[in-house]
Protein backbone atom coordinates (compact mmCIF):
# COMPACT_ATOMS: atom_id res chain seq x y z
CA UNK A 1 0.00 0.00 0.00
CA UNK A 2 1.03 3.55 -0.81
CA UNK A 3 1.89 6.17 2.23
CA UNK A 4 -0.52 9.08 1.80
CA UNK A 5 0.83 12.33 1.54
CA UNK A 6 1.56 14.30 3.78
CA UNK A 7 -0.73 17.67 4.05
CA UNK A 8 2.00 20.03 2.81
CA UNK A 9 0.68 23.05 3.91
CA UNK A 10 0.74 22.93 8.00
CA UNK A 11 -0.11 26.30 8.95
CA UNK A 12 0.79 28.65 5.80
CA UNK A 13 -1.99 28.09 3.78
CA UNK A 14 -5.19 28.73 5.38
CA UNK A 15 -8.37 29.38 4.15
CA UNK A 16 -8.39 33.04 5.54
CA UNK A 17 -4.73 33.91 4.67
CA UNK A 18 -5.38 32.24 1.13
CA UNK A 19 -8.23 35.16 1.16
CA UNK A 20 -6.01 38.12 2.35
CA UNK A 21 -3.64 36.71 -0.41
CA UNK A 22 -5.74 37.12 -2.76
CA UNK A 23 -7.37 40.34 -1.90
CA UNK A 24 -4.26 41.86 -2.04
CA UNK A 25 -3.64 41.47 -5.13
CA UNK A 26 -3.59 43.80 -7.75
CA UNK A 27 -4.72 42.10 -11.05
CA UNK A 28 -5.88 39.02 -12.38
CA UNK A 29 -2.55 38.30 -13.25
CA UNK A 30 -1.17 38.64 -9.83
CA UNK A 31 -3.81 36.18 -8.61
CA UNK A 32 -3.19 33.71 -11.51
CA UNK A 33 0.58 33.55 -10.72
CA UNK A 34 -0.84 33.23 -6.54
CA UNK A 35 -3.14 30.19 -7.46
CA UNK A 36 0.02 28.27 -9.57
CA UNK A 37 2.10 29.28 -6.52
CA UNK A 38 0.17 27.59 -4.26
CA UNK A 39 -0.38 24.40 -6.54
CA UNK A 40 3.82 24.19 -7.02
CA UNK A 41 2.84 23.50 -2.89
CA UNK A 42 0.62 20.16 -3.07
CA UNK A 43 3.25 17.52 -3.79
CA UNK A 44 2.50 14.84 -6.78
CA UNK A 45 0.55 11.98 -6.31
CA UNK A 46 2.75 9.07 -7.81
CA UNK A 47 0.84 6.40 -10.16
CA UNK A 48 -0.67 3.96 -7.51
CA UNK A 49 -2.38 6.96 -5.64
CA UNK A 50 -3.96 8.02 -9.37
CA UNK A 51 -5.12 4.85 -9.34
CA UNK A 52 -6.99 5.29 -6.60
CA UNK A 53 -8.41 8.45 -6.35
CA UNK A 54 -11.84 8.79 -7.40
CA UNK A 55 -13.06 10.42 -10.85
CA UNK A 56 -14.17 13.73 -10.71
CA UNK A 57 -16.74 14.04 -13.67
CA UNK A 58 -17.23 17.39 -14.80
CA UNK A 59 -13.34 18.58 -15.20
CA UNK A 60 -11.98 18.85 -18.45
CA UNK A 61 -8.28 18.61 -16.79
CA UNK A 62 -7.43 15.66 -15.02
CA UNK A 63 -7.63 15.97 -11.75
CA UNK A 64 -6.83 12.90 -8.95
CA UNK A 65 -8.51 12.99 -5.68
CA UNK A 66 -7.87 10.60 -2.70
CA UNK A 67 -8.76 11.20 1.13
CA UNK A 68 -8.69 9.57 4.48
CA UNK A 69 -10.24 9.87 7.72
CA UNK A 70 -8.30 9.89 10.98
CA UNK A 71 -10.17 10.51 14.04
CA UNK A 72 -13.19 11.80 11.99
CA UNK A 73 -11.75 14.58 10.47
CA UNK A 74 -11.27 14.11 6.51
CA UNK A 75 -7.32 14.71 5.14
CA UNK A 76 -7.46 15.05 1.25
CA UNK A 77 -4.58 14.90 -1.40
CA UNK A 78 -5.35 16.03 -4.93
CA UNK A 79 -3.01 16.24 -7.96
CA UNK A 80 -4.26 17.44 -11.61
CA UNK A 81 -2.39 17.70 -15.00
CA UNK A 82 -3.17 21.87 -15.23
CA UNK A 83 -1.15 24.14 -13.49
CA UNK A 84 -3.52 26.37 -12.88
CA UNK A 85 -6.00 23.68 -11.86
CA UNK A 86 -3.34 22.11 -9.32
CA UNK A 87 -3.39 26.01 -7.55
CA UNK A 88 -7.20 25.64 -7.12
CA UNK A 89 -7.03 22.02 -5.65
CA UNK A 90 -4.54 23.84 -3.33
CA UNK A 91 -7.51 26.13 -2.30
CA UNK A 92 -9.62 23.58 -2.08
CA UNK A 93 -7.73 21.10 -0.22
CA UNK A 94 -6.36 24.03 2.18
CA UNK A 95 -10.10 24.67 3.02
CA UNK A 96 -11.21 21.04 3.38
CA UNK A 97 -8.08 19.77 5.68
CA UNK A 98 -8.58 18.55 8.94
CA UNK A 99 -12.42 18.81 8.51
CA UNK A 100 -15.17 16.98 9.85
CA UNK A 101 -18.12 15.62 7.34
CA UNK A 102 -20.45 17.93 8.96
CA UNK A 103 -18.11 20.80 8.60
CA UNK A 104 -16.92 19.92 4.87
CA UNK A 105 -20.75 19.78 3.84
CA UNK A 106 -21.60 23.19 6.23
CA UNK A 107 -18.39 24.82 4.42
CA UNK A 108 -19.76 28.18 2.25
CA UNK A 109 -17.37 27.22 -0.76
CA UNK A 110 -19.42 30.16 -3.29
CA UNK A 111 -18.81 33.11 -0.36
CA UNK A 112 -15.30 31.36 -0.01
CA UNK A 113 -13.81 31.62 -3.78
CA UNK A 114 -16.60 35.06 -3.88
CA UNK A 115 -14.31 37.06 -1.58
CA UNK A 116 -11.40 35.87 -3.53
CA UNK A 117 -13.18 36.89 -6.38
CA UNK A 118 -12.18 34.21 -8.20
CA UNK A 119 -14.80 32.55 -10.02
CA UNK A 120 -16.00 35.48 -11.75
CA UNK A 121 -11.91 35.42 -13.63
CA UNK A 122 -12.15 31.63 -14.53
CA UNK A 123 -13.27 29.86 -17.77
CA UNK A 124 -16.89 28.34 -17.27
CA UNK A 125 -15.54 25.00 -18.20
CA UNK A 126 -12.84 25.97 -15.44
CA UNK A 127 -15.81 27.33 -12.97
CA UNK A 128 -18.22 23.61 -13.57
CA UNK A 129 -14.36 21.90 -12.70
CA UNK A 130 -13.65 23.91 -9.33
CA UNK A 131 -17.81 23.36 -8.80
CA UNK A 132 -17.41 19.48 -9.18
CA UNK A 133 -14.63 19.12 -7.45
CA UNK A 134 -16.13 20.78 -4.93
CA UNK A 135 -19.54 18.27 -4.74
CA UNK A 136 -17.26 15.42 -4.92
CA UNK A 137 -15.71 16.50 -1.37
CA UNK A 138 -18.81 17.48 -0.49
CA UNK A 139 -20.84 14.07 -1.26
CA UNK A 140 -17.95 11.82 0.13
Amino acid sequence: MTTFPAHPFGTTLTPNGIVEKMVNCRSWEDKYRLIIQMGKQLPNLNDQLKEESVHVPGCESKVWLIWKIENNTYHFAADSDARIVKGLLAIIVAATEGKTRQELIAFNFEQYFEKMNLLSHLSPSRNNGVRAIINQIQRI
